[in-house]
């Protein structure tokens, strides 16, 4: 069965910053087995998918879609089972793991849906500690300009149990981007958030990309917050199933809806793509 659900620009919302032609990350016939023989589960069934450097792009797609699977090979937090993942023009596939760990810790940043503060430490003290382990400077004009985007002026003396949700999440992102990554990594980032600290969080991570030229790839079951990408890659059964560039969250439910419908037909052999509305 063809699962593949096409979704042009829509015209009604401005335009996106441009692009630049370099990928900051790419998948070549990635795939991932779990178990073996008849327990095997297919999570990435040969995706070919590329990342724009610049760009906050989400990755969403039914569950068990492969999306958060993905997102771990392109980071380096697991290994595929054939296939190449490349970050800029590094081969991670081809890494062994103590050039893994410090490719994680040099070029990659990540934001998870739990904060994953350090709670005896201050939001100053949280945010630099990355570079503390890795025993580099603090770049202080590149840390005042995310503490001034952020917003995080008026906190960074506090303690985490003295910050909201909203703000701890302020501190992991910026956590996140102290060493200049080359790509962030989020995974469900406001999974624990309410509606209102989800949509601040989702408008820095954008403005994070627009302003401060970072590149942010994103998973999410959430279509709102999709729409605050640049780009949704759709997953289905393991496979690319769908581009939506600009999304609204009414392109992102069509496009999750052409995948349910398609999902629920029989399986039928020559059948063409699915335009999504």
């Amino acid at each position: 069965m063809d699962t593949t659900v096409w979704q042009t620009t829509d015209p009604t919302r401005p335009p996106a910053a441009p692009l630049t032609t370099a990928l900051a990350a790419r998948a070549r016939d990635l795939t991932k087995v779990y178990g073996h023989g008849a327990s095997a589960v297919h999570a990435l069934a040969g995706v070919d998918v590329d990342f724009a450097q610049g760009a906050f792009t989400a990755i969403m797609g039914p569950s068990g879609s492969g999306k958060s699977t993905l997102m771990h090979l392109l980071a380096g937090l697991d290994s595929a089972s054939s296939g190449r993942a490349f970050l800029g023009e590094t081969d991670i596939t081809a890494l062994g793991d103590d050039a893994l760990t410090r490719l994680r810790r040099d070029r990659v940043g990540f934001v998870f849906q739990s904060f994953n503060l350090l709670p005896m430490f201050t939001a100053e003290q949280n945010i630099t500690l990355p570079l503390e382990l890795a025993g580099a400077p603090v770049d202080r004009p590149w840390f005042d300009t995310l503490v001034q985007t952020l917003g995080l002026g008026a906190r960074l003396t506090h303690r985490p149990s003295e910050l909201s949700g909203g703000q701890q999440q302020r501190v992991a992102i910026a956590r996140a981007l102290i060493a200049k990554p080359e790509v962030v990594f989020a995974d469900e980032p406001t999974g624990n958030l309410d509606s209102r600290s989800g949509a601040e969080v989702l408008s820095f991570l954008r403005r994070s990309v627009r302003e401060l030229g970072r590149t942010i790839i994103m998973v999410t079951h959430d279509p709102t917050a999709a729409a605050y990408a640049d780009r949704v890659v759709l997953l289905a059964d393991g496979k690319i199933a769908g581009d939506i560039a600009d999304p609204t969250p009414e392109s992102v439910l069509a496009g999750l809806d052409a995948l349910r419908q398609l999902d629920e037909q029989p399986p039928v052999t020559g059948t063409t793509p699915v335009v999504g509305a």
